[in-house]
């Protein structure tokens, strides 16, 4: 089949599609639950997330009153399990919940991975007191801070400033965590610290004695606006013992199996993106007039709709393929992940990229959301694990596949 005749097809298969703009994720796959899971989601970010998107980008403020009010609703304690009074849905559950939500606001959805993150560890890695303490207290509303990275040594986590001793039953942690996302409205943190057996990780909550945050000079991102990017500071800090999560020197390999987990609804967060910009994108060229037709009638137009719509949908399959190998081999799926949020990542960036160039000049001013859009996919293809660590995390895999 010719390149010619594919991207026609494309272009009549893109036809078909726009009757509804806002719901162009099709079905793939789901049950009927999961549809009316998405329907639901879909009327919580209408009504209460996407108005005030614009104000929060500009502002760079944490979404507080609706994360608290999807908690109220289940939807930060979607995959945990109902006996931490979660909700105990799956994976793929959680890529419907945050390509929804990052379609209204990217910084809102971000907001949410640091939640899931943390309680990941959590449920991973946790004792069972750790888990009965901290993971109820989630459905309530709290808010979490996934606190890795120190000044310096950016994605290296294999040595760390930051100290933990212990004293008796207790530890001592002091330290500095730096460019924190959430951080800034966190009431829970999950802590990177260096023991004498090596890096092992810790539940601080926020109101502990010692424990503060700071404005760094680089605190500010262009994108994926959801608060300030603070530094936690931690002097002679002490928390319990049940608060060692996992095993004391193991963190390093916890923190990279928590982040190759949540890795899938990063890609979903990118698919969420990409989404909306397309759908802004197609709706204006549907209207839009030039040289006496619709913009859209424009056959290169129509073709660059194509590539979008076909990526998009490419992204997804591969995230909820992902995600379906997270559900049914809970840590076996660290490469399909990971190309998913690669894929993702960078398929959102050129689809922003080339929503803002059918857009014409209007893509670029300040009134159209095209540019927070392709800000926050940028932001997306560096955060929570940039394109190059997740390349090499796919060639270590296919590393480990090869024939010794």
């Amino acid at each position: 089949m010719s390149i010619s005749l594919t991207v026609s097809i494309e272009c009549e298969l893109l036809r078909m599609t726009m009757s509804n703009l806002e719901v162009n994720c099709m079905r793939f796959g789901l049950s009927e639950n999961e549809l009316s899971c998405r329907d639901e989601i879909q009327l919580f970010v209408r009504n209460e997330v996407t108005p005030s998107a614009h104000e929060r980008d500009i502002q760079d403020i944490y979404p507080t009153e609706i994360i608290k009010s999807m908690a109220r609703k289940g939807y930060t304690t979607l995959t945990v399990p109902t006996r931490y009074n979660g909700l105990g849905k799956s994976k793929l559950d959680a890529c419907i919940l945050m390509e929804e939500v990052a379609y209204g606001c990217a910084a809102t959805a971000i907001s949410l991975i640091t939640i899931f993150q943390a309680e990941t560890m959590l449920l991973l890695y946790g004792n069972e007191k750790a888990k009965d303490v901290f993971l109820p207290k989630f459905r309530d509303g709290l808010i979490s801070s996934y606190a890795l990275t120190e000044s310096g040594r950016g994605s290296d986590i294999r040595h760390l400033d930051t100290k933990a001793v212990r004293k008796g039953n207790q530890w001592v942690i002091n330290g500095r965590k730096t460019f924190i996302t959430s951080g800034s409205a966190a009431e829970f943190f999950i802590i990177l610290a260096e023991t004498e057996v090596g890096v092992s990780v810790f539940a601080v909550e926020r109101d502990v004695l010692g424990v503060r945050t700071e404005m760094g000079e680089l605190s500010e991102t262009f994108g994926l606006r959801n608060g300030p990017h603070v530094d936690v500071v931690l002097e002679d800090v002490v928390v319990e013992d049940y608060q060692l999560i996992g095993i004391e020197g193991k963190g390093l390999k916890q923190a990279v199996t928590t982040l190759n987990n949540s890795r899938t609804i990063a890609a979903a967060i990118s698919i969420g993106i990409a989404r909306a910009a397309y759908d802004y994108s197609l709706d204006w060229v549907n209207q839009r007039s030039a040289f006496d037709q619709k913009v859209f009638e424009f056959q290169g137009i129509q073709w660059m709709f194509a590539h979008m719509l076909t990526n998009i949908n490419a992204a997804r399959l591969l995230t909820y393929r992902a995600a379906t190998l997270l559900d049914q081999e809970g840590q076996s799926a660290i490469s399909e992940a990971s190309q998913a949020k690669l894929f993702a990542g960078t398929m959102a960036t050129k689809v922003c990229e080339d929503a803002v160039q059918v857009c014409g000049a209007f893509g670029t001013t300040i009134n159209a959301p095209l540019g927070r859009f392709l800000r926050d996919a940028k932001a997306y293809e560096i955060a929570g694990g940039s394109n190059e660590i997740l390349r090499n995390t796919i060639a270590k895999e296919i590393g480990k596949a090869m024939p010794s």
